[in-house]
């Protein structure tokens, strides 16, 4: 090679200022040193001359020298790098260069460049070498000059669009790429020219002219480029394609957000409506969710879903769509949808798997087939492409999700339905459980209802309205409870309590309390001894229960119960309390007072006896019974100002019992109560004299007859014809055992009301009894005609004796 040319090949990879020579002859011994290379190794020349290249490197490279020296023979030349020794011992990084050089004499020697490394990034590469790397790199290169046109490319920015590199020279981005938003692209570059500052890692994302149907998604990197001088010459910039990552992520997000936002409720449509919300618009264009009729009732799962005329129908339970025509005419939310057999649909329904169609058949009509409605194809809905995915939980088919995109959008493809089996799935177990919750509340419920009455009976004593509201809204299952019991003598039985803690424990525990408490009020005890009789019956279940290791305790200790009885002949009304709060009681004239009642401890604890509180009501009065939630609105203790907020209340609805009633517990009960409320308001009437007849008949037998003709005489003056044969019948028997079996007065005693109330007073201590008397026998039949006759009959004792009563039903209007 000669000297220029040599000079040149030297230029291509070091700066001659830099470069330090040193000569070698062809075995590698140094032949000549120059000043350079004292200076930046530290020998001089007479320490330098005669000693190997392997002596002056480190222990690392010295072992390659030979090879270097070969390699230079053979092929030319050599360039690397290489680590030496500098005379003080430190280690010196070069760049080097040999070639081998012939003199005119044709002696061959080896010219060795060295550039030391200090304050270099690595090795200085010549221009072909750095133009090999730019044209081979898969990553897009561009150099854009002050007015942002192109002026150099790679070839691996052909695969982002806008045609080979000699197309692009002195074109703008705008006009390569007219797809891609060319405006935000140039001010980043601006943004560059003006600051100096590189933008690094800006997303685009966009359609770009090679793939107009397909999203994608680049990461670009902008470097201003300066001269000489510091002034810019322009932008270079790099494009990445990171369209899978840019899909990865939105998939996930998209799964983050379904995790978010299916399933807040276990409303079973509302669910299916979440999902439907969640896929569109960033999965589907359209989406519709159709569930199993089973399914939206909370019940068990069929073996197979159910179909008939070769159609298999689902119920709508959500849809969505980011086009105001679609659903056109379809099926609206909670409307049938129902598929012919051999469609996609039911197939995907019954085998349980997935299907996906990149190019739906325009001219094939539309799966659902709606009577009455007519159908629309393909084409007329503008829809491409399908998903039907079907919505599996637990190894039970729910229903199943269709997801379609209109022409614009690029098809379906394998990733796209395997997010949408992701996103099924995890709104399956949301929808299965709230199925499952919808069984179980239902179960609850009708449990609930059972234990509850549907409808408080009819009758004379009261006009009454109750409201019930538990503290557990998911189950809607509490252990509050109300309850009215007809008594005899037109009287009732009005009745508020409650169990401790919530859901259906408490109310099977409530169910099991009222059942008592309706077989003690049959009983016609005073309150005062029914409430004992309760609290006697709780605590013998608990110590039962309690000496079971295994067994619960018992959910009715503690309990509460409020009984008042209330007569509408003369307008008493006795009460007594077990752990509940006293009524309040609103006059007709609008005051409102809290009855002084004595409390009682709650059933099963133990404690004082329990003591019965009488009062006088006025005609109009309304009782307002209540459990302790009703006042507890911040804890379990009501204060002074609770009980003035229900003053207050029940002053401002006086009319209605119904209206007030709600009310009541609007006002005064938060949107999450502390505890279960019931509350009964009973409005008391009176029954005049007009529908009260009584007489005091003297104990001869000889009065009978005279008790048969005035009580018979009464009954037909009230326009009750059709009872005045059993009224006499009724009333000859119990006047004649008063007469036979007891001795002092007797009184006889007929209310009208819903029914014909018959009674009669004695002063005897003993009940009698029903007796089924033999042919033969001469007596014994009298109780027995009685029980025949009568709707309903009984005993009741009196502080001074006993009362024997019995009701006769009235067919005809009341009087």
């Amino acid at each position: 090679m000669g000297g220029d040319e040599e000079q040149d090949a030297t230029r291509q990879g070091f700066d001659v200022a830099d470069a330090v020579p040193l000569l070698s002859d062809p075995h590698g011994v140094v032949s000549g040193w120059t000043p350079g290379a004292e200076r930046l190794l530290g020998y001089p020349a007479e320490g330098a001359v005669g000693r190997k290249l392997a002596e002056l490197l480190s222990e690392e490279d010295a072992p390659r020298a030979p090879d270097l020296v070969e390699r230079c023979r053979t092929e030319g030349g050599w360039s690397g790098l290489l680590t030496a020794v500098h005379r003080d011992g430190r280690p010196v990084r070069l760049m080097a260069r040999i070639t081998t050089i012939v003199a005119p004499r044709g002696e061959a020697s080896l010219l060795v460049l060295l550039s030391e490394l200090t304050g270099s990034t690595g090795w200085d590469m010549s221009r072909a070498v750095l133009e090999q790397l730019v044209t081979g790199s898969p990553i897009g290169i561009a150099i854009v000059d002050t007015d942002l046109r192109f002026v150099w490319s790679n070839p691996a920015l052909e695969q982002f669009g806008g045609g080979p590199a000699l197309r692009r020279l002195g074109l703008r981005f705008a006009d390569v790429q007219p797809g891609m938003d060319a405006e935000a692209v140039e001010e980043q570059m601006r943004h560059v020219l003006r600051t100096g500052e590189p933008v690094v890692g800006y997303e685009h994302v966009g359609r770009v002219r090679s793939a107009p149907l397909r999203e994608t998604a680049h990461m670009l990197s902008f470097n201003r480029l300066d001269d000489d001088r510091g002034r810019p010459m322009g932008v270079y910039y790099t494009v990445v394609d990171i369209t899978e990552r840019h899909r990865a992520r939105q998939r996930l997000a998209l799964l983050d957000r379904a995790g978010e936002q299916i399933g807040r409720s276990l409303d079973i449509g509302r669910t299916a409506q979440e999902l439907a919300d969640v896929a569109v618009p960033d999965l589907a264009d359209f989406v519709t969710v159709d569930l199993l009729e089973t399914v939206l009732r909370g019940a068990e799962l069929p073996p197979r879903p159910a179909g008939g005329n070769g159609t298999l129908e689902l119920r709508r339970a959500g849809h969505r769509s980011v086009y105001e025509d679609l659903p056109r005419p379809g099926v609206e939310t909670g409307g049938v949808a129902a598929y012919r057999a051999d469609s996609p649909p039911a197939r995907a329904l019954t085998t349980g798997r997935s299907w996906r169609q990149e190019q739906l058949d325009p001219l094939e009509t539309e799966w659902a087939v709606n009577s009455g409605a007519p159908q629309s194809t393909f084409l007329e809905l503008g829809l491409q492409s399908v998903m039907i995915v079907p919505i599996r939980a637990r190894g039970a088919t729910l229903g199943l999700t269709a997801f379609y995109r209109r022409r614009r959008q690029n098809p379906f493809d394998a990733d796209d339905l395997n997010l949408a089996e992701d996103l099924v799935s995890r709104a399956a177990v949301c929808v299965d459980n709230a199925r499952r919750y919808t069984r179980e509340r239902n179960a609850a419920l009708g449990l609930q209802r059972s234990l509850l009455p549907r409808r408080l009976p009819e009758q004379d004593a009261v006009e009454v309205s109750a409201c019930y509201r538990p503290a557990d809204e998911l189950t809607g299952l509490g252990g509050d409870w109300y309850d009215l019991v007809p008594l005899s003598g037109a009287r009732v039985a009005l009745v508020v309590g409650e169990v401790p803690g919530h859901g259906i424990d408490a109310a099977a525990a409530m169910g099991r309390l009222r059942t008592a408490v309706r077989t003690l009020a049959a009983l016609d005890l005073p309150p005062e001894e029914v409430l004992a009789h309760l609290d006697d019956l709780v605590g013998s279940v608990a110590r039962d229960e309690g000496s079971d290791p295994e067994g619960a305790p018992d959910q009715s200790l503690g309990s509460g119960c409020l009984y008042v009885v209330y007569d509408p002949v003369d307008g008493t009304c006795a009460m007594a309390a077990a752990g509940q709060p006293a009524p309040a009681v609103l006059a007709p004239d609008g005051t409102v007072t809290f009855v002084e009642l004595p409390q009682g401890p709650p059933l099963g604890v133990g404690g004082p006896p329990f003591e019965a509180r009488e009062l006088s009501l006025a005609e109009g009065s309304v009782l307002a019974l209540h459990t302790d939630g009703l006042l507890a609105r911040d804890g379990p203790e009501a204060s002074g100002a609770d009980r003035s907020r229900l003053r207050r209340a029940l002053r401002e609805h006086p009319s209605s019992l119904e209206v007030c009633c709600r009310a009541v517990v609007d006002a005064l009960v938060p949107d999450r109560p502390f505890d279960d409320v019931a509350l009964m308001l009973a409005r008391t009437r009176r029954l005049g004299g007009d529908r009260v007849a009584v007489w005091d008949l003297p104990s001869t037998p000889t009065v009978v007859s005279e008790a048969r003709r005035t009580a018979t005489a009464k009954v037909a003056d009230w326009g009750l014809e059709d009872l005045v044969f059993t009224t006499e019948l009724v009333v000859s028997e119990l006047v004649t055992n008063a007469i036979r079996y007891t001795e002092g007065p007797v009184r006889l005693r007929l209310i009208r009301g819903r029914s014909l109330v018959c009674e009669v007073f004695d002063s005897g201590a003993t009940a009698p009894h029903l007796r089924h008397p033999r042919a033969m026998d001469e007596g014994g039949r009298g109780l027995l005609l009685v029980s025949q006759l009568a709707q309903r009959w009984g005993t009741r004792f009196a502080p001074h004796g006993k009362i024997i009563w019995a009701e006769l039903a009235v067919t005809g209007p009341e009087g």
